[in-house]
C-alpha cells in the first residue's frame, strides 16, 4: 500500500490533476513570497513529483471506468456477492 495513491482512479478527471499540480506550485509561490524557502522548495517539489506522475507517467490501475468511481459495491471484481 502507497501513501499516497497518484494512479487512483480519483484522479482519472483531467481538471482534478490540474488543480493538485496548481495547489502545489501556487503554495510554493506563497511560501517563497513569505521568505521561506525551505517549505517553498518543498511545496515545489511536490508539484514537480505531481506533474510528472499525472502528465508524464499516468496510468491508472485497470478497470477503472472514466466517469469516476467504481460502479458501487462492497468489494472485489465480483461485487462482494461472495467467493467466486
Amino acid at each position: 500500500m502507497k501513501l499516497i495513491d497518484v494512479q487512483h482512479e480519483f484522479f482519472l478527471p483531467l481538471w482534478r490533476r490540474v488543480a493538485v499540480v496548481a495547489v502545489c506550485f501556487g503554495w510554493a509561490l506563497f511560501e517563497f513570497g513569505f521568505g521561506d524557502p525551505f517549505w517553498g522548495l518543498l511545496s515545489a517539489g511536490i508539484g514537480a513529483y505531481c506533474t510528472r506522475e499525472f502528465f508524464f507517467a499516468f496510468n491508472p490501475r485497470p478497470g477503472t471506468r472514466p466517469g469516476g468511481g467504481s460502479g458501487g459495491g462492497s468489494g472485489g471484481e465480483n461485487g462482494g456477492d461472495g467467493p467466486g
